[in-house]
């Protein structure tokens, strides 16, 4: 007798794993269902519907129904929603939403894959009013881009500062809106660290964004927005982009378990807490490479991996789950911006011993005339120098960067390994030493003493201090801009001015990037100096750093000038 498998939910998930479950089991008899009228489109590329990258609407959908049945012989039926699970009877109960009427379907296995769905926080008056919109699905993409045209709004608030609020931003910004982003922490984008994420925030203010950072919305009205602040914020539509909640309603009434994180619980083969049912995608929780615990991650590539894992255990194929990194990648206008890992967040929470190397190099050789810096960020344990985690940004290849070191870390890769990777380098492409080589090497030498270092977060209270800091770039670089107080010594004039600089308290030297700041400092250590500091990131970083918190929060510069370049 043939096997019944049942699809609850399609997308990345659902329709994944009955894909493969038909490439196992050709005699199988397998239904997706799914409650909207779509069941296979392109979640991640909604917000580019916004700015026409995406043209058409119709574009966003992968498949339907009919090219299910013709490639794959598996019946989908949409907008049909599973209303409960009978565990003891192995069916479910589905509502046709179009017909209004009920009916019951057997199973053999039953995968679920019921997503999550926009948080629409209850407290905030006006939450319901008609001007308010969560991003879910095509339908709901189409309403808002319909309700903006139909309306002839002008201005548009997006609450929430993550993957969905961001790229909804960038891409209402390229649709000619005037747009601003709400959020109530103090960065956007929280798989970066925070000095990292001020890279994006001044990305975001030069292109025409009004970012609003550390303030809540409380009440929505017609053509504004009112903030615990008391600010006012002018917007005839808002987008609710402040997270998802796991979709675990089914799950819960029937009676299957649900994880510390507030996700599904299942074990290492996607199966619930009835080995019948498997669960996969956003709605579930899963185990953290890295940290050991279970964590929810709602990417895309896990979920494909998920439902691929499932599907072959149905039909005894063996999976070793190791557990996911939560690697990720994103646009914000003309920067890459791609993590994976831990953050430094994360690892002070985790107790995890660590040290970070902050490289800008040229993301390929500087004569090419695309080349642009890239800012690597690389976090390792100490003393092990074991891979934890690392962020990118840059104009360039970010990506590539991370997945390189994604791909060590996924073998319990360490700096020594990440030294030794051999990469392909073009002058087009990269440099002979690429970006991810430097950050190591510079790891290696922080984790074997060779220098020490102070991050860019500290340079504001070193200024205000009044500490000795010396400035190694060339005087047309150090009057372009500054740091308030410090002090110019050329990299070129060091070995003849040394005794210009004290012996008895703590010296601390940044150049653009920090590579000439570093020769200098092995130089003084060479000389007997033993109170010297490299500034990570130097001027440049620093300058990214400051710039957006002075812009935002109205603070007295440390800087005679910012520069960029």
């Amino acid at each position: 007798m043939s096997k019944r498998i049942l699809v609850i939910g399609g997308v990345a998930g659902g329709a994944s794993a009955a894909a493969r479950a038909r490439r196992l089991d050709e005699q199988a008899d397998i239904i997706i269902f799914e409650r909207g009228p779509h069941v296979s489109f392109s979640n991640c590329a909604l917000p580019y519907f916004l700015s026409r990258t995406v043209a058409d609407s119709a574009d966003l959908v992968m498949m339907d129904p009919v090219q299910f049945k013709k490639k794959y012989n598996i019946e989908v039926r949409t907008e049909q929603e599973v209303t409960a699970i009978n565990r003891s009877e192995k069916t479910v109960t589905v509502r046709n939403l179009t017909e209004g009427k009920e009916y019951t379907e057997r199973y053999d296995v039953l995968i679920l894959s019921p997503g999550g769905e926009p948080v629409m926080p209850a407290a905030i008056e006006g939450i319901r009013n008609e001007n308010v919109f969560g991003i879910r699905n095509v339908v709901d993409i189409v309403k808002l881009d319909d309700y903006l045209r139909s309306h002839k709004a002008t201005d548009v608030a997006v609450v929430g500062g993550g993957f969905i609020g961001c790229e909804i931003a960038e891409n209402l910004i390229h649709a000619g809106y005037q747009v601003t982003l709400i959020e109530t922490m103090d960065q956007v984008m929280t798989p970066f660290d925070f000095d990292m994420a001020q890279i994006l925030h001044k990305e975001m203010i030069d292109k025409g964004i009004t970012l609003i950072l550390k303030d809540g919305v409380q009440k929505i009205g017609q053509d504004s927005v009112f903030l615990a602040s008391g600010r006012q914020v002018k917007a005839q539509a808002v987008v609710m982009a402040v997270g998802i909640r796991p979709e675990t309603a089914l799950a819960k009434n029937a009676g299957l378990a649900i994880g510390d994180t507030g996700g599904i619980k299942v074990n290492a083969n996607f199966q619930t807490s009835d080995l019948s049912i498997y669960a996969v995608g956003d709605a579930i929780e899963v185990f953290s490479r890295l940290t050991h615990k279970p964590m929810r991650l709602a990417l895309a590539w896990p979920a494909q991996m998920e439902a691929r894992a499932a599907a072959d255990h149905i039909y005894g194929l063996r999976n070793q789950q190791k557990g996911f990194l939560g690697s990720s990648v994103i646009r914000i206008f003309d920067l890459l911006a791609a993590s994976t890992g831990l953050n430094e967040k994360t690892a002070k929470a985790e107790h995890i011993p660590y040290e970070t190397a902050y490289v800008i190099p040229s993301d390929k050789v500087s004569l090419m005339p695309d080349a642009h810096p890239i800012h690597l960020k690389v976090l390792f344990e100490t003393p092990t120098g074991r891979l934890l985690g690392a962020q990118a940004i840059g104009k360039g290849e970010a990506d590539r960067r991370i997945d390189v070191i994604a791909a060590l870390i996924s073998m319990n890769g360490t700096l020594e390994d990440l030294k030794n990777a051999e990469l392909c380098y073009a002058p087009v492409v990269s440099t002979a030493k690429d970006a991810t080589n430097m950050a190591a090497l510079v790891g290696l030498n922080l984790l074997h003493g060779a220098y020490r270092q102070v991050p860019l977060t500290k340079v504001r209270e070193l200024v205000e201090t009044k500490a000795c800091i010396i400035d190694v770039r060339e005087p047309g670089e150090y009057n372009a801009g500054h740091l308030i107080n410090a002090v110019n010594i050329p990299l070129s004039q060091l070995r003849q001015r040394m005794d210009e600089i004290p012996k008895d308290r703590p010296v601390y030297l940044h150049c653009r990037s920090s590579q000439r700041s570093y020769n200098a400092v092995m130089a003084l250590q060479h000389c007997g100096f033993t109170n010297v500091y490299n500034i990570a990131g130097s001027y440049l970083a620093i300058c990214l750093y400051e710039y957006p918190q002075d812009v935002l929060f109205g603070r007295e510069k440390i800087v005679t000038e910012y520069n960029f370049k």
